[in-house]
């Protein structure tokens, strides 16, 4: 069995050409895009993203997905933004050659998740009825401050939305985050049915810090056995957050990046899992 081994890339480098080759040396074949150049990806110009298509299709290396920040916003802001803002960001998503594309379901801010529900589903309708028409698939990620953190609210925004255009990116650490205890055992059965995608970085319950995937409390390798034993092929997208964290993403430098990708594919190759 085998899975397509990915990364943020600028977790390593700002600049594309040290992400692929530190991916590369990694045994990385793919890359996940959120910025550039220090340009977040939804603000990538044409020249830019030419740029940018230039640099990997030289290289040899497949974008796994656009890791974008559309529904990393307050839930009252303007929902016709993020419309706006997806749709530049699945012509990003098929220039670079990828159907997948990254979002987050809104801050909740000081309101209780079902105060905001019904509104948190329209705007989620809505980007996915844009992804359907644009032929790009959204990978919800369950992200802290968000609607969707928890593996229940996850469960019914993907299934309250209905769409084919809606699928589940699994985060083991932002569910230790946001205090669920044991993430595989209390959400796996739930999601797998949804979850399209795997997001690689752990956390401690004690104070919430990130580390390698299996140094935390987040079951990652109870996951990654369990995706192993159903037949599973898709794309593990490194995310190591070792060195900063921060709302719109994280950084890590190439040592740490090697770091979490080693302990990573010390637990898929307990799972008889190679990543290529």
């Amino acid at each position: 069995m085998s899975w397509q081994l990915s990364g943020f890339g600028d977790e390593v480098d700002a600049d594309p050409v040290v992400q692929v080759a530190v991916l590369q040396a990694l045994g990385a074949r793919c890359i996940e895009v959120r910025s550039a150049w220090g340009t977040n990806v939804a603000d990538l110009d044409d020249a830019q993203l030419g740029e940018l298509d230039r640099v990997l299709r030289l290289r040899g290396q497949q974008v796994s997905a656009v890791a974008s920040p559309v529904g990393k916003v307050p839930v009252e802001a303007d929902p016709d933004d993020e419309v706006v803002r997806l749709r530049r960001i699945a012509h990003v998503a098929t220039v670079l050659g990828t159907p997948y594309v990254r979002i987050f379901s809104f801050f909740t801010g000081e309101r209780k998740p079902d105060e905001v529900r019904d509104n948190v589903l329209r705007r989620m309708a809505r980007l996915a009825a844009v992804a359907e028409e644009t032929g790009v698939v959204l990978l919800h990620e369950n992200e802290k401050g968000i609607y969707g953190d928890t593996p229940e609210r996850v469960l019914d925004l993907v299934e309250s939305v209905g769409s084919p255009a809606l699928k589940v990116a699994w985060d083991s650490a932002n569910f230790v985050q946001v205090g669920v205890q044991r993430p595989h055992d209390e959400g796996f059965a739930l999601l797998r049915p949804h979850l399209e995608y795997l997001q690689v970085k752990d956390a401690r319950a004690a104070d919430g810090s990130v580390v390698p995937a299996g140094e935390g409390d987040g079951q990652v390798e109870a996951t990654v056995s369990a995706l192993a034993a159903d037949g599973f092929t898709g794309f593990a997208s490194l995310e190591p957050h070792l060195a900063d964290a921060h709302e719109l993403g994280g950084f890590s430098g190439p040592g740490a990046f090697g770091r979490a990708a080693r302990a990573f594919r010390r637990l898929t190759d307990r799972a008889g899992v190679t990543l290529v």
